[in-house]
């Protein structure tokens, strides 16, 4: 090895040792007869002191290096002066006095400085450069702490009795979910495999094949538009178990987060990983989709604040103002959320979150600002003073307070409060950015009716079963039958979902055909399954909890490309590789394929 220690290592115990380091130069700082170098490793930094009394040569040596040098060092630790300890370094107590300096290799300018934050410089320039931009220590502490958080997940279920199962990378196209990836055959001409976008069924056929705990650390593809938390290939636990129960697997995951949680905010030096967090509550809250919806105006509700949502419907139903009695007799509902101290909101800052309900689909935001003289709303003058009295009392309004209202259908009304709800309490500052606070989400929908297909969809996949007192409405009332799906929700985050599984065939069938899917297309896109079902298929289910995302959340990151060692952009460019990229004609031949230009 080039080296003896990391630059992350040395402390006082090391002082009087010779050491061997080597690393990236961070920082060069020329005294005259003093040189040092800030030396960088992935581990941490260490300052180097190179003397051109004591050592000419390296003195010497270190006067040609400048930032991101590949340099080794062999010198002696010792122990820094009085006053001249740095405590924001793990290694600021001590330095090296350099005997020898090497420059193992040398570096062009960089296109930006890696000591520096990162926060100035455009995320496509760190795209293009990301074996740059990986070099920074806020990046490498966000890959080190995913290899953790990896490692502890694999630890745990080990324990756990799980066996790791690779699935296959090139599978079957099936239309239900998002966009496949899709990768033609040479061998087979015409003919297309598709990327995964989870290993749903193969996870499936490992139950019937008998292995009953598995887990997979799975990449998966999906070919939709992009966000903040989201890219087309990713990274996920997928997780399933044979004769269990929706319990079981609560408990499991539970479980093994509680643990990871508590495992990471300890010190490193006891195997955690020094991060500021903790959690809100254990156990886990639990919701049904309807409570959360009704509550906080979205599926995946951050409970680290209050701001829930109030329904008004019971005391506006007969009101004389239009816009809330329409609302009512067209069977939506009226909601309200109390901003508290925003009654002096001035009408840009009320406009602006007007905008935020129109994109939710509700058209119009009705405001109360509650004042020591008066409540002051347009809507006033239109609503009896019992009917403001009874909005006041059951919304706990107080002097200075913002009531925000909203009417129209159930869940765009709620959305749309929900969406209010979350940008409140970050104007707030509501949110405590060191409390991890996970929930349990439960009951979804099963089916959603799709307006342009008109038909049946899944909401999660057609692979979950019915709530079993749902059954029965799946040919008589199909969108009122629940699912045994869950899911667990963080800090407003979807970090995974899951479901209990049809493990009969009747059962799956009939789900096709409810889906629209008749038997002849049952019998191609999934026939393996089908078939599958009929040879002892045992009660099983899983979930598929999202790596990066899970690792968003405990890094502190608002962006998952923060977290992903080779992320693309918001359009699905890879800027380093400049992917995707036109191929050869004699590649497109071998595959008999030929690129049409768009007419436009």
């Amino acid at each position: 090895m080039l080296k003896t220690n990391t630059c992350g290592e040395l402390r006082l115990k090391h002082v009087g040792q010779k050491v061997v380091l080597a690393g990236w130069v961070h920082r060069q700082r020329d005294h005259g007869g003093l040189i040092f170098l800030d030396l960088r490793d992935r581990e941490g930094i260490t300052q180097v002191v190179c003397d051109s009394e004591r050592a000419p040569q390296a003195h010497q040596v270190a006067a040609q290096a400048r930032s991101e040098y590949v340099v080794q060092v062999i010198g002696t630790v010792r122990a820094r002066p009085e006053g001249l300890r740095n405590p924001n370094l793990a290694t600021g107590d001590v330095e090296v006095l350099a005997e020898q300096v090497v420059i193992l290799n040398p570096s062009k300018t960089p296109p930006f400085y890696i000591a520096d934050g990162g926060d100035e410089v455009s995320e496509p320039l760190r795209l293009k450069y990301r074996y740059l931009d990986l070099r920074r220590p806020a990046m490498q502490r966000n890959i080190l702490l995913r290899h953790r958080i990896v490692k502890f997940i694999r630890d745990y279920l080990d324990a756990q009795g799980f066996v790791e199962i690779e699935t296959p990378i090139l599978i079957k196209s099936t239309p239900e979910g998002a966009r496949d990836y899709l990768v033609p055959s040479r061998l087979h001409p015409g003919k297309f495999y598709a990327l995964p976008q989870s290993p749903q069924q193969l996870k499936q056929l490992l139950m019937v094949a008998g292995y009953e705990k598995y887990f997979q650390i799975a990449r998966c593809f999906r070919d939709e538009d992009l966000r903040a938390d989201r890219q087309p290939e990713f990274t996920q636990l997928d997780l399933e178990m044979s004769f269990v129960e929706r319990e079981d697997i609560l408990q499991l995951i539970e479980g093994l987060f509680t643990a990871l949680v508590q495992k990471m905010a300890e010190p490193k030096e006891r195997g955690g990983f020094d991060l500021n967090i903790r959690l809100m509550q254990t156990p886990f809250p639990r919701l049904t989709y309807r409570e959360a919806m009704d509550r906080f105006g979205t599926d995946k509700p951050d409970l680290r604040f209050g701001l829930e949502l109030v329904d008004l419907t019971d005391l506006l139903r007969e009101s004389s103002f239009q816009v809330f009695r329409k609302a009512v007799e067209e069977g939506g509902v009226v909601r309200g959320l109390r901003a508290p101290g925003c009654a002096g909101y001035s009408r840009r800052q009320v406009d602006e979150l007007a905008v935020l309900t129109r994109h939710h689909g509700v058209a119009g935001l009705v405001t109360f600002a509650v004042t020591a003289e008066e409540v002051r709303s347009s809507a006033a003058k239109f609503l009896t003073e019992g009917e403001v009295e009874g909005i006041l009392r059951r919304m706990g309004a107080q002097e200075g307070d913002l009531l925000l209202l909203a009417a129209g259908p159930w869940k765009e009304s709620a959305e749309a409060l929900g969406a209010l709800r979350v940008e409140i309490g970050e104007r707030l500052g509501l949110r405590d950015d060191s409390l991890i606070a996970f929930a349990w989400v439960l009951e979804f929908p099963l089916l959603e009716w799709d307006a342009d297909e008109q038909r049946w969809t899944a909401v999660h996949h057609p692979f979950t079963a019915a709530m079993p007192e749902d059954w029965d409405l799946l040919e008589t009332d199909p969108g009122r039958a629940r699912a045994q799906a869950y899911d667990l929700v963080a800090n407003g985050l979807e970090i995974g979902g899951g479901s209990i599984r049809i493990h009969r065939r009747d059962l799956q069938a009939r789900m096709f055909r409810v889906l629209g899917i008749d038997e002849e297309s049952a019998r191609a896109q999934f026939g393996h399954l089908l078939e599958a079902l009929e040879y002892g298929a045992p009660p099983h289910g899983g979930i598929a909890p999202g790596i990066d995302r899970l690792v968003m959340l405990l890094a502190g990151e608002h962006n998952i490309r923060e977290v992903v060692a080779f992320p693309k952009t918001q359009s699905a460019v890879d800027l380093m590789m400049d992917a995707p990229s036109p191929v050869s004609e004699r590649q497109l031949r071998e595959l008999h394929l030929r690129v049409v230009e768009d007419e436009d």
